[in-house]
């Protein structure tokens, strides 16, 4: 499955639960997670979503790092199996 699709699905899903997964692009930051998802009741999270099997890059787990530190939550997803989970640590009642 191509990360793209899952990207979709992640949007579709948050969109169902009543919150937005917004396309976070960040100019002269490189490295910035793919997505925050905004939830009802001020809940949100960062999510990088990268094709199954494949890792973040040197530079995007030093920034998911960064974003840690930060107290934000951080999730990586390879696969839309994770998707509902992932939603649910967010704060959403996938």
């Amino acid at each position: 499955m191509e990360e793209k699709r899952i990207e979709q699905k992640l949007v579709r899903m948050t969109s169902r639960l009543g919150g937005v997964a917004l396309k976070f692009i960040s100019p002269g930051c490189a490295g910035v997670p793919d997505r925050l998802v905004l939830m009802p009741g001020g809940k949100a999270a960062f999510v990088e979503v990268k094709a199954p099997g494949r890792k973040p890059r040197p530079l995007q787990i030093r920034r998911i790092s960064q974003l840690r530190r930060l107290g934000f939550q951080v999730f990586v997803v390879d696969g839309t199996d994770q998707i509902e989970e992932v939603l649910q640590k967010i704060g959403g009642d996938a």
